[in-house]
């Protein structure tokens, strides 16, 4: 479903190149969860980026279904959905207006958009909200509209990054689910995430991300073979520390 293979990114600062993804290579399987992990500024979202064709990258590339970003980057975009903690509503438009808008970006026909609208609602118990202007929304219900929003096209591919940042338990749990249906839909899922703990339970394998460049990856059960903990929490410390010793 998803293939990155290679993908590098380097940004010149005034004093130096930083490379923030090196060579960095995985697939993610229909109805698989990959959990992209790793501490701020370990080059999630600059990953996350190119797969979606905003940034170029240096070398390497990113295959959703077949189709590359660099050579087809509209095609690829109509099977890539993205659900970030940063997004946000249309404030003007009902809740209804805005889904059948993003239907329409994507060249969604009007009818199985409204379809899905409203299949979507049920789904994220949003039915009540639909017909309500979005800048009015609690913090809740605008997760909850963001997450119908990723699915309004039915992409094969969903991208979430942070996807719990800032939320309370309640809203966490709604993260849960929705990762879950989307596993149940066949869907193959990437989330990018510092949240070692909640990715322990969310996820089928895991990527751990360190400069760039992956430095496990694999099941739970791989990772605690290779690195001789029980924890991705206790891993990536081992990581960090390890790679504080060698810059001194």
């Amino acid at each position: 479903m998803l293939k990155v293979d290679s993908l590098t990114k380097s940004f010149s600062l005034e004093t130096e190149s930083i490379r923030a993804v090196d060579q960095l290579s995985f697939t993610v399987d229909a109805s698989e969860v990959f959990g992209l992990l790793g501490p701020n500024g370990a080059g999630k979202t600059t990953t996350l980026r190119m797969i979606l064709g905003l940034l170029v990258p240096d070398d390497g590339f990113a295959e959703v279904l077949g189709r590359r970003t660099s050579e087809d980057p509209d095609a690829v975009k109509q099977r890539l959905g993205f659900v970030s903690a940063s997004d946000g509503v249309y404030p003007w438009l009902s809740v209804r207006e805005m889904l059948l808008y993003f239907g329409d970006l994507y060249g969604v026909p009007p009818e199985v958009a409204a379809h899905r609208c409203e299949e979507l609602a049920r789904l994220m118990d949003i039915e009540d909200l639909l017909d309500r202007r979005a800048g009015g929304l609690s913090t809740g219900q605008k997760q909850r509209v963001t997450l119908v929003r990723g699915l309004i096209h039915d992409p094969p591919v969903m991208l979430l990054d942070e996807p719990t940042r800032g939320l309370d338990v309640v809203g966490v749990q709604t993260i849960f689910e929705y990762i879950g249906h989307l596993r149940d839909l066949g869907k193959a899922v990437v989330v990018c995430t510092h949240r070692l703990d909640e990715a322990e339970r969310l996820c089928d394998r895991f990527g751990l991300l360190h400069r760039g460049s992956l430095a496990h990856h694999g099941k739970l059960g791989d990772l605690q073979s290779a690195t001789g903990r029980s924890h991705l929490v206790d891993m990536f410390v081992d990581l960090i520390e390890g790679g504080s010793h060698e810059s001194k």
